[in-house]
């Protein structure tokens, strides 16, 4: 049986063994055989979309990581689980991939799981990476789906322009190549401007209260930093929690890091505070 790593050291050894590359379809296995293995949970419908529900409690409707091209809800069940822990039920939708499925087909599948969601009372929505991207692009869109926004280590500039991206080493899970080119397969020919895009480029006033969970050694530092300078300047209350040292989806091993399962217990101690106010 497939034993979880115990240690930061330990992820990392096993993301060097496990690298995601080569087409679509190689890289889903490789990253599915490096999240390794993960806890059940209970299979739901959000009108036409499948997801994934661990844990009772307000709800934080949580899209997946992968660049839009590789993860799923059976991935990041283990993340879901430390999210769980505070007192919430975790959804997570499944959404279409590319490069199969081009941009916006993954954030229509988001908008149309949120409203089914939201049909059983007030929900935050939120996700990590890419999905901490749909997350923010449904929230600015639709302000009615969602009364809070917890996110992530979220993409939020996809022009390539960040420093970051090339100032930063040590990131172990992603690096600024991996990443445009994961971008490309996922949003081709879209206007790398597009709000929906960039949204740390996007009019972001009609965002809810947000919290913003970032690690110190990811090349997506600088993503989520233009995106709080974006939002408070717009007027939104948003909270920003950066971890010294930590790399880019570490949380996906929460039983491995002590710094990794505090950012889900901030993330979903927001949404059982945004939802019932305790």
């Amino acid at each position: 049986m497939d034993q979880r790593p115990t240690t930061l050291d330990d992820v990392r050894v096993r993301i060097g063994a496990h690298p995601v590359a080569g087409t679509p379809d190689a890289r889903r296995v490789a990253f599915a055989d490096l999240a390794g293995r993960q806890p059940q949970a209970e299979r739901i419908r959000l009108g036409r979309t499948e997801a994934l529900a661990i844990g009772e409690g307000p709800t934080l409707l949580w899209f997946h990581g992968g660049g839009f091209v590789f993860g799923s809800p059976e991935s990041h069940a283990m993340m879901a689980m430390a999210l769980a822990a505070t007192g919430i039920r975790v959804i997570l939708p499944r959404y279409r991939l590319a490069p199969e499925h081009a941009w916006p087909s993954m954030l229509d599948d988001a908008v149309e799981a949120a409203t089914a969601a939201r049909e059983d009372g007030p929900i935050v929505v939120g996700g990590v990476s890419a999905g901490g991207h749909l997350a923010i692009a449904l929230a600015r869109r639709h302000p009615y789906l969602a009364a809070g926004l917890a996110v992530l280590s979220p993409n939020t500039d996809r022009t390539g322009t960040d420093a970051a991206r090339t100032a930063i080493a040590g990131d172990a899970m992603n690096d600024d190549e991996t990443d445009a080119e994961l971008a490309t397969m996922a949003l081709g020919s879209a206007d790398r401007l597009d709000p929906d895009v960039s949204p740390a480029m996007a009019d972001l006033s009609a965002l809810p209260p947000t919290h913003v969970e970032v690690g110190g050694a990811e090349i997506l530092l600088g993503d989520s930093l233009a995106f709080v300078e974006k939002a408070t300047v717009d007027g939104v209350r948003v909270g920003l929690h950066l971890t010294p040292g930590l790399f880019h989806m570490a949380a996906l091993w929460p039983d491995a890091s002590v710094d990794a399962r505090a950012q889900l217990g901030r993330l979903g101690a927001f949404t059982r505070i945004t939802l019932t106010g305790a």
